[in-house]
């Protein structure tokens, strides 16, 4: 059987955390190895933590350098052969989810597995915001704008090693430069599972304000240029197609 690690990491989050922690434990799929890595939570964080930490294989809290510092942290630390991210303020959506994206790993041998995504309400996580349908996989669409939403993909643990972790001098978009880096290379065979993977809360750290849009944009902008992938168009393109992603039965990809 595949064993499965799943990275969350968490700052002073105690609002959400417990209901994250009970999706991870609440899976079906027996081969997990749950990894927490807390920044040095002050609210309660770790305290919530501390009950389930018989059902954690891991958990460290120590202060760092931010998200991606963590995550890298936590992929170190990570002995599956998939490792996948579930951020602190969101849940899987079905309690079968680890158990389908693991039978794809094992029934296609491919290195990458993606779904789809539900924005939901800050504080009502049955409430629909966007519902974004990530569509079949190819390198192309890339060049259009397209990516999957990084909370829904799972990546064999080869695929870190070969293509390295997350990049710690991006501030926003160090998870688009990992897609860039690695599935628009072309050298994976990545499946896309037609069902949703996450259900992810609204307001995260790319949205937030608009000074935070702007570093979005601009870490965007920097990790296209870096790999080689489209242009302006290509950053204008990014933006819009999740336009559609508001009206939950529309779907754009190239």
């Amino acid at each position: 059987m595949i064993k499965v690690s799943i990275i969350t990491v968490v700052y002073n989050n105690a609002a959400f955390i417990e209901q994250c922690i009970q999706s991870v434990l609440s899976q079906t799929y027996q081969h997990i190895e749950y990894i927490v890595v807390d920044g040095g939570s002050t609210d309660g964080t770790c305290q919530i933590i501390e009950k389930y930490k018989h059902q954690i294989s891991k958990y460290i809290s120590e202060s760092d350098g931010g998200m991606y510092y963590a995550l890298n942290k936590g992929i170190n630390l990570a002995n599956g052969e998939v490792i996948g991210i579930l951020h602190s303020d969101d849940t899987f959506a079905y309690s079968t989810v680890i158990s389908n994206i693991a039978d794809r790993f094992a029934n296609t041998s491919c290195d990458a597995v993606y779904g789809d995504l539900w924005y939901v309400s800050k504080n009502n996580s049955s409430k629909i915001i966007r519902n974004w349908k990530s569509g079949e996989f190819n390198v192309r669409n890339f060049y259009h704008g397209w990516m999957p939403p990084h909370p829904t993909l799972f990546m064999k643990h080869t695929v870190y090693n070969e293509f390295g972790m997350f990049d710690t001098s991006y501030k926003i978009a160090a998870d688009y430069d990992f897609m860039l880096r690695t599935m628009a290379s072309g050298k994976l065979h990545c499946e896309y599972l037609p069902q949703v993977i996450t259900r992810m809360r609204v307001g995260g750290a790319s949205n937030k304000s608009l000074g935070n849009i702007w570093l979005k944009t601009c870490d965007d902008w920097r990790a296209l240029r870096r790999n080689k992938i489209g242009g302006l168009y290509t950053l204008v393109m990014k933006n819009v197609t999740k336009v559609g992603q508001f009206f939950h039965h529309a779907t754009f990809f190239y």
